[in-house]
C-alpha cells in the first residue's frame, strides 16, 4: 500500500494551526503595544492640558505713586533706613495705583478698596518693596511696575475660572473679573510666558502665582553633582574588580547575587538607611543636597554596577588576549583597551541611573526634603558643611504642590511634571546619543 504523498504548496490541519497561531500571537503583540501607547497619550496629554498654563502668567502694569512721608520719613534715601516699612506698607499704594486705572477708564464698580486690592497677588507688594529698595531715588515720584495680579484672576484668563465659580468663591467675584477683563482689553492685564515659573522659589499657600520651581531645580542640580561624583567612579571600580580581577568563588558569587537584590529593594528602603545613617548617626543636616545626594548614591550604584559590567562583558575576549600577547599587563589591557570600549556602555548606564534617581520621591521624603523651602540654598555653610542648607527636589515640589488646597498649585504640580520629563527626556536622549556615537560594531 503506497502512502499518500503530500504537497509542499498545500498546507494540512497542522500548518494551519500553526499559522493561525502565529497571527493570533502578532495581534496580540500589537494590541499591547496600542494600548501602551494609548495609556502613554492620555497620560501626556492629561498632564501637558493641566499644566501647559503655568508657564503662562498675569501681570498688571501700573503707575504708582511711591509718597515720601510714608516710605521714607527721615528723607536720607537710606536704604537701611526705608527697609523698617513693611509689605504692608506698600498694600495701600498697589491698591490705590489700581483704582486709579479704574477711575481713568471709567469702569464702574461696587467692589470695595479691599475687594479691589485683592486683585492684585500678595507678592506684589513684596516686588514693589525690593524694587524700591534698590532704587531708593524713585521714592518722591511715580514708577510703572509690571506685578502679579491675584491667582484666581489668573485662573480667569485661563479658563480655570468662571463667572459661574467666582460667585461661590469667596477670594473673588464675577464683578472683579468682569473688571479684570476690562483692564485687559486696555491693555493693562496681559497674560504671557512666565520664566519665573523656572527661575522663582516657592510661595506660601495664598500665593499661588507667584510658586515656581528655581529651588527645587537647584536643589535637584546638587544631588546629581553629589551622585555624579560618588557614584560614578565607585560603580565603575566596583564592576571592574568584579568582572575582570576578582577570583570566582562563593564570596564573589553572594556578592553579584546581592548586587542584583540591591537593584530590586524598594527605594523608599534607602531612605529608611539615609534616615539612620547619614542623618541620625552621622549628625549630617536634615533635608541637606548633600544628605539627599547620598542616599540617591546608595540607590543608584547598583544600577551603575550591573551597567558596567554589561558593557565590560560585551568587549570581546580577543582585545584582551591580544593586548595581554603584546607584553602588556592585565591592569593595562582592562585600563587601555577594555575600559575604553566600554565607556559607551557606561556612561549609558550612568545616565540612565541618574535619571531614575532624578524622578525618586520616597527616599527624599523620609530624609525631610518635603518642608517648605522659600529662599535658594548656598553651595557651602560655616555651620552645616557641604550643601548644609535646606534644599528640596523636582519631585518632591510635586508632591508638595499637590498637598496645598488652591487650585492653583494643581496647575503648577502639573507643570513641574512637564518640566521633570523634559530633564528625564533630554537625559534619555544623551544616553542614545552617546551610544551611537561611540558604540563599536564587532
Amino acid at each position: 500500500m503506497t502512502r499518500p504523498t503530500k504537497s509542499l504548496f498545500v498546507q494540512d490541519d497542522r500548518i494551519k494551526r500553526r499559522n493561525a497561531a502565529e497571527k493570533r500571537f502578532h495581534a496580540y503583540g500589537l494590541a499591547a503595544v496600542g494600548l501602551a501607547a494609548l495609556a502613554l497619550v492620555v497620560l501626556l496629554t492629561s498632564v501637558v492640558s493641566n499644566g501647559a498654563s503655568s508657564f503662562r502668567q498675569t501681570y498688571v502694569t501700573l503707575e504708582i505713586a511711591l509718597p515720601a512721608d510714608k516710605l521714607d520719613k527721615g528723607g536720607e534715601r537710606d536704604p537701611a533706613a526705608m527697609a523698617k516699612v513693611s509689605t504692608f506698607g506698600y498694600t495701600p499704594l498697589l491698591r490705590d495705583a489700581l483704582l486709579a486705572q479704574i477711575t481713568e477708564l471709567n469702569i464702574t464698580t461696587t467692589l470695595s478698596n479691599k475687594d479691589v486690592g485683592n486683585m492684585i497677588s500678595k507678592e506684589a507688594a513684596a516686588t514693589l518693596r525690593n524694587h524700591v529698595l534698590a532704587n531708593p531715588q524713585l521714592v518722591g515720584g511715580t514708577v510703572s511696575l509690571e506685578v502679579l495680579a491675584n491667582g484666581r484672576i489668573d485662573g480667569f484668563f485661563k479658563g480655570r475660572v468662571t463667572l459661574e465659580s467666582a460667585a461661590l468663591d469667596g477670594n473673588t467675584s464675577p464683578e472683579a473679573l468682569q473688571i479684570a477683563q476690562s483692564l485687559a482689553d486696555a491693555g493693562i492685564m496681559e497674560t504671557r510666558f512666565n520664566w519665573s515659573f523656572l527661575t522663582a522659589p516657592d510661595a506660601s499657600d495664598q500665593r499661588p502665582e507667584a510658586a515656581g520651581l528655581g529651588v527645587a531645580i537647584l536643589g535637584s542640580l546638587y544631588m546629581m553633582l553629589v551622585v555624579l561624583v560618588l557614584a560614578l567612579p565607585i560603580g565603575v571600580a566596583a564592576a571592574v574588580y568584579l568582572e575582570e580581577f576578582a577570583p570566582k568563588s562563593r564570596l564573589s558569587d553572594l556578592i553579584e547575587v546581592n548586587i542584583s537584590n540591591l537593584a530590586a529593594v524598594p527605594s523608599i528602603v534607602y531612605g529608611i538607611l539615609g534616615l539612620a545613617i547619614f542623618i541620625n548617626f552621622m549628625g549630617l543636616r536634615q533635608s541637606s543636597p548633600l544628605v539627599g545626594g547620598l542616599v540617591l548614591t546608595l540607590m543608584t550604584l547598583p544600577t551603575i554596577i550591573i551597567a558596567t559590567r554589561a558593557a565590560l562583558k560585551a568587549v570581546p575576549p580577543s582585545i584582551r588576549d591580544a593586548a595581554l600577547a603584546l607584553g602588556a599587563t592585565k591592569m593595562q589591557a582592562v585600563f587601555h583597551h577594555v575600559l575604553p570600549l566600554a565607556a559607551p556602555g557606561i556612561l549609558t548606564g550612568t545616565i540612565i541611573g541618574l535619571a531614575q534617581a532624578l524622578g525618586e520621591t520616597a527616599p527624599l521624603l523620609l530624609i525631610g526634603m518635603v518642608a517648605f523651602v522659600r529662599d535658594y540654598p548656598a553651595t557651602y555653610s560655616e555651620t552645616a558643611g557641604l550643601f548644609g542648607e535646606a534644599a528640596t527636589a523636582l519631585p518632591v515640589q510635586v508632591f508638595n504642590w499637590t498637598q496645598r488646597a488652591d487650585p492653583g498649585f494643581a496647575e503648577r504640580a502639573s507643570g513641574a511634571i512637564i518640566t521633570l520629563l523634559v530633564f528625564l527626556a533630554v537625559m534619555n536622549t544623551v544616553a542614545v546619543l552617546l551610544r551611537r556615537r561611540f558604540e563599536r560594531r564587532w
